[in-house]
């Protein structure tokens, strides 16, 4: 988790990706809303005054829900700096990912990003309105959320600010929608958005999305640090967060969305569209997968190819030379089951007892096949032992290692039982403890300094 850093790629307009930010540290300040609608590349924001009724729409009453389909999260609603993550009934289409779990925070936002982090306001947000609100303020203050299978919300009512309790409560949403658009809705907002300090806590209104690419560590070589690179914002103008007021965003096409190759290939889109043949994926190459896009060349294997030159290499390897004789097709089983055997991977070890062994044992010499059977199973019983060792060695260091590369990898790829995370309190940073679920025990804890 120390490893974290969120600096901004330099992507140019060529690469399909959006003009170059500043580092975190020094963006800029919001802009302003010159139209009603504005174009995003990703979406289209549509921004609804009081005074006009689609606002009031799009305001989904919670209250009136079924109950057994809306939920007030009992812990979000009575403490402060708080966050939950909850399952979705449906696959919700984030900048073309699609997302099937979200993590609620009490501050005004949701986070979309599948690892917890230190810095978890900084990217791969949906922030209707986030700012230091404290719903254990008052008793009336709740986070409810509400899933019928077509929609998602997020309903903060009646939060007040930390240390603004005078200035009154606000009440807000955030819908997702099974199609991917996202609704901003806004009840009550007692005072102007650009008045609320940012000193305890980012205040922002708008979407991001990041990816996440493992670099080498310069302090130690051998390991490698994560970091967080925020490939797209958009930040929406806070003088227009009124009560009563709306903003929609329409998700744009994307590159993700292309299955073939033509299709790729062929899309308008305002994106630089490439088809990578060994992963089956159609990319800008600046999205959550960017580091298979990476570790797999597939930038250099789209330069100056097309789809055809795929279908010619799928074709060969599908089809080979029936006029070859009984020779070369002996040979040819038995160099693949060669290479299969050199191969050290797990997946590949299960396969070597039925890869190919048939063509081994055509092909050796009769000494060769005069090899004693209990040798085999002497190096299987070898093997066992030290895969037992080894695990439970690596699960030791891991215990006694919290925040190594290897507790991270598998804390990525167990989504459904994620440790509890406590970060110390500064009263100059913001800083958010994850929550578990009711009914489920905690796991694990890990505690970690603010940068």
């Amino acid at each position: 988790l120390r490893g974290f850093l969120v600096p901004r790629p330099q992507p140019t307009r060529s690469q399909g990706a959006p003009s170059p930010r500043l580092p975190l540290s020094s963006a800029p300040a919001p802009c302003s809303h010159k139209n009603e609608e504005d174009n995003h590349s990703y979406y289209v924001s549509r921004l609804y005054g009081p005074s006009e009724p689609r606002s009031r729409e799009m305001w989904v009453d919670v209250a009136k829900a079924n109950r057994s389909q809306a939920k007030i999260h009992t812990i979000l609603s009575n403490t402060h700096r708080q966050a939950s993550r909850v399952v979705l009934s449906f696959d919700f289409p984030f900048y073309g990912h699609p997302l099937r779990q979200i993590t609620i925070a009490t501050g005004g936002f949701i986070f979309m990003g599948d690892v917890i982090h230190r810095m978890l306001t900084a990217t791969q947000y949906v922030a209707p309105l986030m700012a230091n609100f404290n719903p254990g303020y008052s008793n009336n203050s709740t986070v409810v959320y509400f899933d019928n299978g077509t929609v998602f919300v997020v309903q903060w009512d009646h939060v007040y600010l930390q240390g603004w309790e005078d200035r009154g409560s606000f009440t807000f949403q955030a819908v997702l929608h099974r199609d991917g658009r996202i609704v901003f809705g806004y009840k009550e907002i007692p005072m102007s958005v650009p008045e609320i300090s940012s000193s305890q806590h980012p205040v922002k209104t708008g979407l991001s999305d990041a990816f996440m690419i493992l670099n080498p560590s310069p302090d130690v070589p051998e390991s490698r640090r994560r970091s967080i690179f925020e490939y797209h914002r958009i930040e929406l103008d806070p003088s227009k967060v009124t009560s009563m007021s709306a903003v929609e965003f329409t998700p744009l096409p994307t590159c993700l969305q292309h299955r073939s190759c033509d299709a790729c290939m062929s899309s308008d889109l305002t994106f630089n569209c490439s088809w990578c043949h060994v992963l089956q994926r159609c990319s800008s190459g600046f999205d959550r997968y960017r580091q298979e896009w990476m570790d797999y060349g597939c930038a250099q294997e789209a330069e100056g190819r097309t789809c055809g030159d795929f279908q010619d290499e799928d074709h060969y390897s599908a089809s080979p030379d029936t006029s070859s004789s009984s020779y070369d097709e002996d040979l040819t089983a038995t160099s693949s089951s060669l290479f299969i055997d050199s191969l050290t991977t797990e997946d590949d070890t299960k396969l070597n007892p039925n890869a190919g062994g048939d063509g081994l044992e055509n092909n050796l010499s009769p000494k060769t096949k005069g090899t004693p059977v209990h040798l085999g199973t002497i190096v299987g019983i070898v093997l066992a032992v030290l895969l037992v060792a080894a695990i439970i060695l690596a699960g030791i260091y891991i215990s006694g290692h919290p925040t190594s590369n290897a507790a991270l990898f598998f804390i990525e790829r167990r989504p459904h039982h994620w440790p509890a995370m406590k970060f110390r309190s500064h009263a100059d940073h913001s800083t958010y403890a994850e929550v578990e679920p009711s009914g489920h025990e905690k796991e694990g804890f890990m505690e970690a300094e603010q940068c």
